[in-house]
């Protein structure tokens, strides 16, 4: 079957086949499957569009169980653009192939009819804390208990301001700053934003949080449904549009990734490929305009070592590594100790967790050794995903008294309160 042309020719014709990719690649190192692996899966995708292999389980499968994590992008020497291949791969996929039913209930209804819907987000977690509250989440089926244990104990719910005007005393004019407030970020993590906020205005930035953005689309986008995305790209350039802002922040890896690529989303669209690509150019991640901290001593974390996870989507997709880096090491001091495989993905990427929980659980393992080899006491990283996984991996492995902290939380803490929180 020739699933017709859904690949850029240029895009299809630029992997050579050179292996420099297999070692950056999670699923090759889990599996050493060549078929789970970067050049395996663009042999299946070109195969696919020119009708050499059919759209079956086997080929679906390889697909699916990539983690989207764009490592291999940073890996090779030829520029192959794998994200890209790899979404418009799964939009084949998901507009010719009927995947069973219980798939299906899975990714259009609980992921994307939840996830990206704040309200029906918050909705969702009131039979999580009923099923904890009655001791009932332990007798409920493996992937479903799994999936409870990502949900943290306690989410604090933080209402943002629209506006927050800039604290800065060097007299200068203010920046304004656009805020992305996002899904799961605006329902867990609340704190985290309201850190980020605190962060931007003492930098210098007047922080506009509109009310009328929605979902960034990275759902959708990953998971096959570009048109989809393409929707939600064009509601938030003209939602930040009409804030009038100079830059747009995020402070979740997946959201800004997806963001800074909506030029290229839209860039078949004549209306908006130029707003888009002037969109993209104003988004940036929370770490690339904050300063490094004035109130930090670098002379070391008092409640211990302090290491920093790559979240994959910041790493490979954004190619940025030294900034979050130089931002934590300026607190944590001589305590800082570098993370082994730092830019190997944890399982998250997104909602994989959820649709692949068994590869998930075996990266999730993974990581949480590397994070115990380093008697790290706080892990610090720049995405939500992230954040949940790692917390449920060191539960897991009873490493209760390791905290998780975004990275706006760790840099906010030191002007508010002593130890963790």
């Amino acid at each position: 079957m020739n699933a017709g042309p859904f690949l850029h020719d240029a895009d299809a014709l630029s992997c050579i086949h050179c292996g420099l990719c297999l070692s950056s690649c999670p699923t090759y190192l889990e599996t050493g499957d060549e078929n789970q692996s970067p050049r395996g899966r663009i042999y299946r995708m070109r195969a696919l569009q020119d009708g050499r292999m059919e759209m079956d389980d086997a080929t679906i499968g390889a697909v699916d169980l990539c983690l989207g994590c764009r490592a291999c992008e940073a890996a090779c020497p030829s520029g192959v653009p794998y994200g890209r291949m790899l979404e418009h791969t799964r939009d084949a996929i998901e507009s010719r192939h009927s995947r069973p039913w219980p798939e299906r209930l899975l990714r259009r209804v609980a992921i994307e009819g939840v996830f990206p819907y704040p309200e029906r987000l918050e909705l969702a977690l009131v039979p999580v804390s009923v099923a904890r509250a009655l001791g009932i989440a332990r007798w409920l089926p493996g992937p479903l208990r799994d999936a409870l244990a990502l949900v943290p104990e306690r989410v604090e719910r933080v209402e943002l301001p629209r506006f927050s005007p800039s604290t800065a005393t060097d007299g200068g004019r203010p920046r304004r700053a656009g805020l992305l407030s996002g899904c799961a970020m605006r329902v867990l993590f609340g704190p985290a934003h309201a850190a980020t906020v605190r962060l931007l205005n003492t930098a210098g930035f007047d922080v506009v949080v509109p009310d009328d953005q929605i979902c960034c689309g990275a759902l959708h986008a990953h998971g096959g449904r570009l048109d989809e995305a393409r929707e939600r790209a064009r509601e938030n350039i003209a939602a930040f549009e009409r804030a009038g802002v100079d830059v747009v922040v995020v402070n979740s890896a997946g959201c800004g990734s997806t963001m800074k690529e909506y030029g290229e989303l839209l860039a078949g669209d004549p209306a908006w490929a130029t707003r888009a690509r002037e969109f993209s150019a104003r988004v940036k991640d929370l770490c690339e305009v904050l300063p490094i901290p004035s109130h930090a001593s670098g002379t070391g974390e008092p409640t211990g070592r302090v290491t920093y996870h790559d979240a994959c989507h910041l790493a490979h997709a954004q190619r940025i590594t030294r900034q979050p880096r130089d931002l934590v090491k300026a607190v944590a001091g001589t305590n800082y100790v570098e993370l082994p495989e730092a830019d190997v993905c944890c399982g998250s990427a997104g909602t994989y967790n959820l649709t692949e929980p068994a590869m998930a659980a075996r990266l999730q393992e993974r990581k949480t050794r590397n994070i115990l080899a380093t008697g790290a006491r706080t892990v610090v990283s720049a995405n939500p995903g992230c954040l949940l996984q790692l917390r449920a991996g060191l539960d897991a492995a009873g490493a209760t008294d390791v905290e998780v902290l975004h990275l706006a939380e760790y840099l906010d803490r030191p002007t508010r309160v002593t130890g963790p929180r």
